[in-house]
């Protein structure tokens, strides 16, 4: 429990601590496109920081390995999704950007974990 609480701490300081960086240092550096990637970036590492956070909460209440998995593949996801598109949008290298579909099953996986411990324990 207390590992998810940590991580999601940790992602959402860094989400808006990036996001601020995305809009102050990267504006005028970075093509309207590329800083729209940053953005979305920033929004899914915010998203996924708060399912982090529920899972870490949960815990507390339930225990159940699928909780348990679903906060590492929601962590997962922040690191693939969310990661390749920060390098992907800083450097247009397109092999970054074939990451994030990774990623983002990861966080599917991490819902369909969560919504499964959810109905069968509460």
């Amino acid at each position: 429990m207390k590992i998810f609480l940590l991580l999601g701490i940790i992602n959402g300081f860094l989400a808006v601590a990036l996001g601020a960086f995305g809009a102050h240092g990267l504006e005028g550096r970075l093509s309207e496109k590329m800083l729209a990637t940053w953005e979305k970036a920033v929004q899914y590492q915010m998203f996924h920081t708060v399912a982090l956070l529920a899972a870490g909460l949960l815990m507390q209440k339930i225990t159940a390995a699928s909780i348990t998995s679903a906060g590492w593949f929601f962590f997962a996801g922040i690191l693939l999704f969310s990661g390749s598109l920060y390098i992907y949008s800083t450097t247009a290298i397109k092999t970054f950007a074939m990451i994030t579909p990774i990623g983002g099953l990861a966080f599917l996986i991490g819902w369909v974990l969560l919504g499964y411990a959810v109905i069968k324990f509460i």
